[in-house]
């Protein structure tokens, strides 16, 4: 702990002796700020790792090693692709007709949007406390140094004495409620957008993708439906 020595006043001591209204914002903020980099590591590793599995599947899947009926492995590109092959369960394909052809498609392309929305917004679950950290900490912190100043301002009246001594404390707690706001908010600001375009590009490619497999789909449907065109 750093302490904010001087003539015996240490920052241990500011705590101890703050008013409850002002300790409490401090309390409020030092809980954001430790929750917020909570979130904050987690997606530093969960967002990479999503993205670098996704693609990997991705590569699998035009390389040959992935067919239609195969199941999800749990990363989000296999999740999407999963949606769209049960659309496939139960077909019978030389028997295929146009019409159930598009609906087929249709559906597959519904499947797919869906888990991909899905996939985003796990990955992107808790992104949204760390932009009611950065918006709302340095209002928090405001009030706990209004509190504090107005504190400061009622010692002076009460013993009637504006030497530095008198108002230390409080002028003290103030300060330190808007440097705990600004230390809580700047953080989660960076990050939060940081996170945002993470999250966008990595929405961009599981939608490129279901795109790609969406016309995978529709070339196989209608090579369905020609085949049985031609046999009977």
């Amino acid at each position: 702990m750093i302490f904010l020595q001087g003539e015996g006043f240490s920052l241990f001591e500011l705590l101890a002796e703050a008013d409850f209204v002002v300790l409490t914002v401090l309390i409020i903020l030092l809980l954001a700020s430790a929750m917020s980099w909570g979130v904050i590591f987690e997606k530093l590793f969960t967002l990479p790792a999503a993205m670098k599995s996704s693609k990997q599947f991705e590569n699998e899947f035009w390389d040959g090693r992935a067919d239609l009926k195969s199941a999800g492995d749990g990363n989000p590109a296999a999740n999407v692709f999963a949606a769209a092959s049960r659309e496939w369960d139960g077909l019978n394909g030389p028997s295929l007709t146009p019409t159930a052809a598009d609906a087929m498609v249709a559906r597959a392309d519904l499947a797919m949007q869906a888990t991909v929305d899905k996939e985003v917004a796990k990955a992107g679950k808790w992104t949204g406390f760390l932009a009611t950290v950065a918006s709302a900490s340095p209002f928090i912190g405001l009030l706990g140094t209004v509190w504090g100043i107005m504190n400061a301002f009622i010692e002076i009246g009460a013993k009637n004495d504006t030497s530095l001594a008198t108002v230390a404390g409080p002028i003290a707690e103030a300060l330190f409620a808007t440097a705990l706001g600004l230390v809580a908010a700047i953080p989660a600001t960076i990050f939060y957008n940081k996170f945002t375009g993470d999250l966008n590009r990595f929405a961009d490619q599981l939608d490129s993708f279901s795109k790609l497999v969406q016309g995978h789909l529709s070339r196989k449907a209608y090579e369905w439906v020609d085949s049985g065109a031609k046999g009977k």
